[in-house]
């Protein structure tokens, strides 16, 4: 088990990316604080599973938009295990909204776009970083999106707001080196009820990408757990995982 001893901070982890990772941080050691906003049961739900098959998790309220909020899970960790050695800045919110209507991206889906996933992935490494900041190997590892690279995904802000994280996983990479790493993963098209897209939306996408599939939850999870285990020399990176749709998407020559 490469994440033994461990404690990991997974936003957003009661469901989809952020369940598949505080599940495989689990079966590799860590000790797991499952975050939710307001799928109270989901989570609670899952860190009893975690629990039955011998593992260690909690799940923990903040909503990572209020720094309030996110101080006291930081706090509550610290004060449950002692440490914090693993970030997972994966909450994140949004609502489709077609690129071309420009009137339909109100005041309301900017504002609540860029707090949850932009302010909140800043408050939520700024709360965590004295606790990562004391244990040797720790990290933080945020979801951001293939969106910034297309310019495309469930809508502008939204694509906005993933570029943000991108850019502040490379400030936050210089900020807290070298005794913490800080990286992204990017996923393309994944298979959740996240953005509520509908299901010839991943079909077209499985036959679009060079790998005739999209990635998977488990796919992300693996990514996250490269980061946290084995890419000790990397920071301030941001890998894809979207099997080749943008590197290849150009098709062949």
């Amino acid at each position: 088990m490469r994440l033994q001893g461990k404690v990991a901070v997974v936003t957003g982890g009661s469901a989809g990316m952020g369940r598949a990772i505080a599940e495989l941080f689990a079966r590799e050691g860590a000790r797991v604080v499952v975050n939710y906003n307001e799928s109270r049961q989901a989570a609670e739900q899952l860190a009893s599973d975690i629990r039955a098959q011998g593992g260690e998790a909690v799940s923990t309220r903040a909503n990572v938009a209020n720094d309030d909020e996110v101080r006291e899970m930081m706090g509550q960790t610290a004060e449950r295990w002692g440490r914090l050695d693993i970030l997972v800045n994966n909450a994140g919110w949004t609502r489709r909204t077609p690129h071309h209507l420009l009137d339909d991206l109100s005041d309301e889906i900017w504002d609540r776009t860029l707090n949850v996933n932009l302010r909140g992935t800043f408050y939520c490494i700024r709360a965590a970083a004295p606790l990562l900041l004391k244990q040797p190997g720790a990290c933080v590892i945020n979801i951001a999106s293939v969106a910034p690279y297309t310019g495309d995904g469930s809508s502008i802000v939204y694509a906005a707001s993933k570029a943000g994280v991108i850019s502040i996983t490379k400030s936050f990479a210089r900020v807290l080196a070298p005794h913490v790493r800080v990286n992204a993963i990017a996923p393309g098209l994944v298979h959740t009820a996240f953005a509520g897209w509908p299901p010839e939306t991943f079909e077209r996408g499985a036959d679009q990408s060079p790998l005739k599939r999209i990635a998977t939850v488990e796919d992300v999870a693996a990514a996250a757990k490269f980061l946290a285990v084995d890419a000790t020399a990397m920071t301030g990176e941001t890998i894809r995982v979207d099997c080749g749709g943008i590197s290849l998407r150009h098709g062949r020559l």
